[in-house]
């Protein structure tokens, strides 16, 4: 069982509410010198069993902690999953033809080295001079990559859309955002810590560039993610126009959750030029924090920013939401970074 299955959430609301029944039924039992100490425990085993239980309902809906290794701060998940889960294998085969591989990227500008899953799309082996356009998708925190593969079946939609022909062939890349799953940089370059966003925006182009068939020129990359991944996208957007064409936010926000940073996205649009690039917010109407954010940032939008937003009637915070967000916010970054054609050998 994952820390985020129904079972875990429901054992842990079952012994939450044992705790009192047993604090009641031995309260008036206990004797002697025993009694305070014993009694004390036993509120405290309350307390504790009911903000447990609370805290894996909530990862039930949010599913930050998807295996117990990423819980108690392991940041190897591919190696680390739980047997439910399954670690990812090095090379993942789709049933409608593409396929996830597992990649080490060797940061020389970050210094920082990180797994990386990256989507290989129907037809990617079989046409080596074929150069496709590339989209890196960040997850939220806590969380990982792995998540945009297992839970929120990204290469399975892939695989879809680009069949039915709902969007071109396209390289999609899964990266971690942090050396250290306690750490949250929001894809940022934190001073004394983690270049996560120059690993990102230049380590991570550069390894695409020189080991996969993949586009390079202006206009052929996007970005995506969820939560604060989603905040990741925008920022990224908004910082390197000339790496980036479009940005599709899911359930995002525009201030960063940590405060070593006071140029977020709000802060770019007021009081910086806004660039020739395109957003597009997606947010279900019940998560009022990210709808709030959505609809600020679509009132400081103006050209050359292309803005468009989608919203899904209800959702909330949770995978449900994004997995509901996805597909459409796949196609549409497809249609601003256009079509594999030709080109040179890589490498």
């Amino acid at each position: 069982m994952s820390p985020d299955s129904q079972a875990v959430a429901l054992i842990a609301i079952a012994v939450a509410v044992l705790a009192p029944v047993v604090l009641a039924l031995t309260w008036s039992r206990t004797r002697g010198r025993w009694r305070v100490p014993i009694r004390a425990t036993g509120v405290l085993a309350c307390v504790v069993t009911a903000a447990a239980a609370g805290m894996f309902w909530v990862n039930r809906q949010v599913e930050a902690y998807t295996t117990w290794a990423r819980l108690f701060g392991s940041n190897n998940e591919a190696a680390a999953a739980s047997p439910e889960d399954g670690p990812l294998p090095v090379t993942m085969t789709l049933p409608g033809g593409g396929r996830v591989v597992t990649l080490t990227v060797a940061g020389p500008a970050s210094k920082m080295t990180m797994p990386m899953y990256a989507y290989l799309p129907p037809g990617y082996d079989a046409h080596p001079a074929m150069r496709y356009p590339v989209i890196e998708a960040f997850h939220g925190a806590p969380g990982g990559p792995l998540f945009w593969v297992t839970k929120l079946a990204a290469p399975t939609i892939l695989d879809r859309e680009i069949t039915a022909g709902q969007m071109a062939p396209t390289v999609v890349l899964f990266p971690y955002q942090t050396p250290d799953p306690a750490l949250d940089t929001e894809c940022t370059n934190i001073v004394g810590g983690p270049q996560a966003e120059t690993y990102l925006t230049e380590d991570v182009p550069a390894f695409a560039a020189s080991h996969l068939h993949v586009r390079t020129d202006p206009g052929s990359w996007g970005l995506i993610g969820f939560s604060a991944g989603a905040y990741c996208a925008s920022d990224l957007l908004l910082r390197h126009p000339a790496q980036y064409a479009a940005a599709a936010s899911l359930a995002g926000y525009p201030n960063p959750g940590i405060q070593h940073t006071t140029y977020n996205v709000l802060w770019r649009l007021t009081h910086l030029p806004q660039p020739a690039v395109a957003l597009y917010l997606a947010c279900g109407t019940g998560d009022k924090y990210a709808l709030r954010g959505a609809e600020t940032i679509a009132k400081l939008a103006h050209a050359p920013l292309s803005l468009s937003t989608a919203y899904v009637n209800g959702g909330g915070h949770n995978s449900e939401t994004w997995h509901a967000m996805e597909a459409p916010a796949f196609h549409w970054l497809s249609t601003w970074l256009g079509q594999p054609f030709t080109g040179p050998p890589v490498g």
